[in-house]
């Protein structure tokens, strides 16, 4: 299985980056820094799972939800945000994201994750 880590912020990526690398091999997770990145990204790799941002500029996670499921309606999208508030996460949950989890991602959390997914 592929991976795609969209976030803008570079370091939130490697954190994420990280945590995922525990469980998966590291060749098979990418990264991009918006949804627009993400979209295109997905037209070129057949990736099972985006950990995807909200708040990023070009194209935010709101946005490219609906987006990605045109593409791919089997894929998993795990929006990994700061906005944990519930209006938040009842909209991508709405829109069709997986799941919705605050930021940061430790590995703890991420093995939580990739369970309930039955990865």
């Amino acid at each position: 299985m592929k991976y795609l880590v969209t976030d803008d912020s570079k370091l939130a990526r490697r954190v994420l980056k990280k945590s995922l690398c525990q469980f998966v091999d590291e060749k098979n997770v990418y990264e991009a820094c918006d949804g627009l990145e993400a979209l295109k990204m997905l037209l070129k790799k057949k990736l099972g799972i985006i950990f995807l941002d909200l708040t990023m500029p070009v194209m935010d996670g709101y946005e490219a939800i609906p987006k990605i499921l045109d593409i791919n309606p089997d894929i998993k999208i795990v929006v990994v945000s700061a906005d944990i508030q519930e209006k938040a996460k009842e909209r991508v949950l709405a829109l069709g994201a997986t799941m919705h989890v605050a930021k940061p991602i430790n590995p703890l959390k991420m093995k939580e994750i990739l369970d309930l997914l039955k990865l």
